[in-house]
């Protein structure tokens, strides 16, 4: 029988950003072992304090026998291919959203997972938010009642040259604003609400010089008839997040995700039988530790030999409804 404390050896293959927020966040369950990146300096840099391997090709740290997690932290058009091969070398797979560039990429994954014992974990990270989490305990414990609708915003102001930078290519990132911000408000969507059978939106460049989209809007309603109101925007100019959640019985509001976005709260605002001003309980979190709790819960994953609870069909979900609104809004990015 495994021991609990088994220590799992990693390597990120992109490191940039997020692949430096993850080497980060591994805890005392996870090792990094190798790193690598087009760009090698920035493999270097993640690798500084550790005595992993650095590499310019990705499949040199999958080839790795040692190797028993790879975290895939590319541009989108790469996050399908590696995330296969790595599969098909019987390694577990954390693949960052949205997974791949389409619904077909997605799904080359899904197959491809079918013929192993491997876990694929999506990383949706922030289902992993302390306020997310908190505010889910809350929905399943009944004390909101009935959910009937949310609504949410999320954007960022960008930055000067932000238009060139890849994010602003279709070919490397599949869309705009919607395929990037938008699938973490459509993923958390689907995760309070469940899914939605119908799908209403557009997607629009407003301000940048680029061929993708810097807005989206979005109304996603269940068979139910509850409601997602969502917009994504990199024309916020100051980084924002905000989610509230209405039920029969009271509401919830999360503001902020911490650092540039703001300190991370969470209100509960309770209904009283006779209405009026609610009862208000409030909870702030000033770390963000949804890094840690998202590889941490895939370390139990592994462990207990579990289907992850962020998997590839919700990857798949998510980009069929941003691919609906793309086709509707006159971007050819998936033709």
């Amino acid at each position: 029988m495994k021991s609990k404390k088994k220590i799992y050896k990693i390597g990120i293959i992109g490191c940039g950003g997020i692949g430096s927020k993850r080497s980060k966040s591994l805890g005392q369950n996870g090792m990094l072992v190798a790193c690598a990146d087009i760009d090698i300096s920035r493999a270097e840099n993640v690798a500084k304090d550790s005595k992993a391997k650095t590499f310019k090709n990705w499949q040199e740290v999958i080839n790795l026998d040692e190797i028993d997690i790879v975290i895939i932290s590319t541009t989108h058009d790469k996050l399908s291919d590696i995330a296969i091969e790595s599969i098909n070398s019987n390694k577990h797979v954390l693949i960052e959203k949205p997974s791949g560039k389409t619904s077909f990429e997605i799904k080359k994954i899904i197959d491809a997972s079918k013929e192993t014992d491997v876990k694929v974990r999506v990383g949706f990270n922030h289902r992993y938010h302390p306020s997310i989490i908190k505010a889910k305990e809350i929905i399943e414990s009944g004390a909101l009642g009935e959910l009937m609708f949310l609504r949410a915003r999320y954007g960022h102001g960008g930055r000067v040259g932000y238009d060139k930078e890849w994010r602003a290519k279709p070919e490397i990132s599949g869309g705009g604003e919607l395929i990037d911000q938008g699938s973490h408000l459509i993923d958390l969507s689907r995760m309070f609400l469940g899914d939605f059978d119908e799908v209403n939106g557009l997607a629009h460049t407003f301000y940048w010089d680029m061929p993708v989209d810097d807005n989206a809007f979005m109304l996603l309603r269940t068979n139910k008839k509850q409601v997602a109101f969502l917009h994504a925007s990199c024309t916020e100019w100051k980084n924002l997040f905000s989610m509230e959640i209405y039920g029969r019985d009271g509401k919830l509001d999360i503001n902020g995700l911490g650092g540039s976005y703001g300190i991370e709260n969470l209100t509960h605002y309770r209904m009283l039988p006779e209405m009026g001003p609610p009862i208000k309980n409030n909870w702030e979190y000033k770390s963000d530790v949804s890094w840690a709790n998202e590889i941490n819960e895939f370390y139990e994953d592994i462990y207990l030999d579990r289907r992850p609870a962020v998997g590839l069909n919700d990857a798949f979900e998510s980009i069929k409804i941003v691919e609906k609104i793309y086709k509707e809004s006159g971007y050819d990015y998936i033709s």
